[in-house]
């Protein structure tokens, strides 16, 4: 594929930025995204700002180095505004750059997006691979884009949605995730799972829930082949941590067993976990995926009312999220379990039965507050449920605050609710912090959970702050540049925690550069500590 100056299309894919309490994880959409694009001939850079500094002005000098034609990026609800602002910083820095935005939540609130923001110019709805395929090859001939499948646009004073573009039946023609495109080393220092799929598709109806209608009813499967083929290439670039991604991986049995002895048949070594239902698990496929390296399942139960959950259509039952609780603990699988409040009807009783009988499964559990994402059913028929959706602010669809109020709860007792239900929780914690912050003693377990805390806040802003690249320019003069290294990073961040003084930073730097993941590079007139782009082994 090339431009009308015979040179090949340059597209450049943003990477938003994510909280650490959403726990950033290498992103697989846009690696699948970057893939599609590559086959489409194009020359593609991924601006990942998980792992680094968001500002314009590292916006700006991006774009520059790399003089994109097209600047892409994909969202969810909850940070849907923060991406469409860097899109249009992008439109302010080049208005000539065409951008184009994908995921689900433009793919069903296209209509507003177009009309609210001009500086995007194209959304691609649902799957983006083929239609990509077919989009950037034409993407300078506008006349052409009307004939591409699975795209919205605005043109002359008028949204213009395309014929739908079709499902992937066969996911094996899909090219693997471009994970070349990211910096592996800063992934390996976030330390989070990183993901691959082995299906799409969802079967059942949850209300709540824009999956079935984004990727389909249908579950549409990878060979197995592949995607054990694809866990050895991750485990050869040093993950041995993997979540399934799937929106419901034990769709299948037989498949889940086939997927455990191939496994074990190629003698892998690492753990993993995946998202399941509790009416899809049994003694048997738990114990072979506890065989096969399976550490934890995480289950969405919502409820623990019998109505609520036939109301929003979760197609199980408590006897069922038993049974899966009690397997799971059997099998020796660390398990978690999901349940939601503010749904449709939700009363004090529907709540108080919630609790007690999240309580009564002695597992992992925790609670995440209703957000009627655009596209699920609660939300296009809003007026036959019980509930009032009370803001379209998108930032605040993160399932961490109410937005939603029924008959009998306001968003003060939804949020009360989960404020009492975590006050002991969060009351032994900060006590915890604090003992440890005093210099007392704590136990072992309790120690290591404070550590990794601590451990964890500091890499994301090492990464998320640029505080390498901001700290690493050491005068040549300097006879241990890695010791001044560790004193001016530690300068920065204890003022923000005191203690993470110099020995904090440099116990915590000392791996990275021990396993190459940070290296000191030498001039004519300073050291200068920098990332490395993949494994350095020289």
């Amino acid at each position: 594929m090339e431009t009308k100056t015979n040179k090949p299309v340059k597209v450049a894919l943003i990477a938003p930025p994510y909280p650490l309490s959403e726990f950033p994880s290498p992103p697989l959409g846009i690696c699948y995204v970057a893939a599609a694009c590559e086959r489409a001939g194009a020359k593609v850079q991924l601006f990942d700002f998980i792992i680094s500094e968001y500002s314009p002005a590292n916006l700006k000098k991006a774009l520059d180095d790399f003089k994109p034609d097209i600047v892409g990026a994909t969202s969810v609800t909850m940070n849907f505004p923060r991406t469409a602002d860097i899109l249009k910083t992008v439109k302010k820095i080049n208005p000539h750059v065409i951008t184009i935005m994908g995921g689900p939540h433009v793919s069903f609130d296209y209509e507003n997006v177009l009309r609210s923001i001009p500086e995007i110019d194209i959304v691609v709805i649902g799957e983006a691979e083929k239609t990509l395929l077919s989009l950037i090859p034409n993407i300078f001939d506008r006349s052409k884009w009307q004939t591409i499948s699975g795209i919205a646009f605005y043109e002359k004073n008028m949204i213009v949605l395309t014929r739908k573009q079709s499902l992937i039946e066969n996911l094996d023609e899909l090219p693997l995730p471009a994970r070349h495109l990211l910096n592996i080393p800063k992934y390996h220092t976030l330390g989070f799972p990183i993901s691959i799929i082995t299906s799409r598709g969802c079967p059942n109806r949850c209300i709540f829930c824009q999956g079935r209608r984004m990727v389909g009813q249908k579950v549409r499967y990878r060979s197995l082949s592949k995607v054990i083929d694809e866990i050895e290439i991750l485990l050869t670039m040093g993950f041995d941590l993997i979540n399934i991604a799937d929106d419901l991986f034990t769709a299948n049995k037989k498949r889940v067993i086939q997927f455990c002895e191939i496994i074990k048949q190629r003698n892998l070594s690492f753990v993993w976990s995946a998202f399941s239902r509790v009416n899809t698990v049994d003694p048997e496929v738990l114990s072979m995926m506890k065989s096969a390296g399976c550490y934890a399942v995480s289950f969405g139960i919502e409820s623990g009312n019998t109505e609520m959950l036939k109301r929003i259509k979760k197609g199980i039952t408590r006897k069922q999220a038993q049974y899966a609780a009690k397997y799971c603990k059997e099998s020796g699988i660390r398990t978690h379990a999901s349940f939601m409040v503010g749904l449709p009807g939700e009363t004090h009783e529907t709540l108080k039965e919630t609790y007690e009988f999240a309580e009564s499964l002695d597992i992992e559990y925790g609670f995440h507050f209703l957000s009627p994402f655009p596209g699920t059913t609660l939300r296009e028929n809003i007026n036959e449920y019980d509930l009032e959706i009370l803001t379209n602010d998108w930032a605040k669809y993160d399932a961490n605050q109410a937005i939603v109020r029924t008959s009998n709860l306001s968003t003060e007792d939804i949020e009360n609710f989960v404020v009492n239900w975590s006050k002991e929780q969060n009351d032994i914690w900060e006590s915890q912090l604090k003992t440890y912050a005093n210099g007392g003693e704590l136990p072992s377990d309790e120690k290591a959970n404070v550590e990794e805390y601590h451990k964890r806040r500091f890499i994301f802003w090492l990464l998320s702050e640029n505080l390498i690249e901001k700290k690493g320019k050491i005068d040549k003069k300097i006879q241990d540049p890695f010791d001044n290294l560790c004193e001016r990073i530690s300068k920065h961040v204890s003022s923000k925690v005191s203690l993470m003084n110099k020995e904090f930073v440099k116990k915590h730097l000392k791996p990275l550069k021990e396993k190459k993941f940070i290296k000191c590079v030498n001039n004519s007139s300073e050291n200068l500590w920098q990332w490395c782009d993949k494994y350095d082994q020289n």
